[in-house]
């Protein structure tokens, strides 16, 4: 049996300037989701979850919160740009550039816009990336710039993460020692 290893992200290595991820994964925001984030997060206007306020808007129904929008558009970043990360250093140049309502189904991609070694760690590097999101009609309703800290490839706290299991996955029988489990 040989163990093949799942996506494991990108290491500081894998990162070029001017490469664009499009991140794999839309998501389609709904009511509750919108609710229980405003709530959740105690913000109290009332354009998030009560539809009679809102109906009175220009928009005639709830916005999605702005913070819901960014958070998912992070999120659909992750697998691409910060599987490897252990620090966000900032974002900046936030804008909601287009409304979100509940029903719209966001994605978004990811431009590389400057990398450099870190001189503290030399395990890691520091990255910056422009992310955008798109609704299904393919407008853009947000963008930022965020920079964090990723791990280079081979970075020792990366190393024995994954537990090794007490009997083998094919036979459920006990392994014979520590070096065998780990092959």
């Amino acid at each position: 049996m040989t163990v093949q290893k799942g996506w494991e992200g990108r290491f500081f290595e894998d990162f070029a300037v001017g490469d664009v991820y499009q991140h794999p994964l839309g998501r389609t925001v709904t009511e509750n989701d919108n609710i229980t984030f405003s709530l959740m997060t105690m913000n109290t206007n009332q354009m998030h979850f009560n539809s009679e306020y809102a109906a009175r808007s220009e928009f005639g129904k709830p916005l999605v919160v702005s913070t819901l929008t960014v958070a998912i558009a992070v999120g659909q970043s992750v697998t691409d740009l910060t599987q490897n990360a252990f620090a966000n250093l900032g974002w900046d140049e936030i804008r909601m550039t287009h409304p979100v309502f509940a029903g719209d189904t966001l994605y978004s991609e990811s431009l590389v816009l400057e990398k450099r070694e870190s001189d503290s760690r030399p395990h890691a590097g520091i990255v910056t990336v422009k992310t955008r999101t798109l609704n299904q009609h393919g407008d853009e309703v947000c963008s930022f710039k965020r920079t964090f800290y990723v791990y280079k490839a081979g970075a020792e706290q990366l190393e024995g993460i994954f537990p090794v299991g007490k009997r083998s996955l094919e036979a459920g029988t006990p392994l014979a020692d520590s070096a065998e489990r780990r092959a």
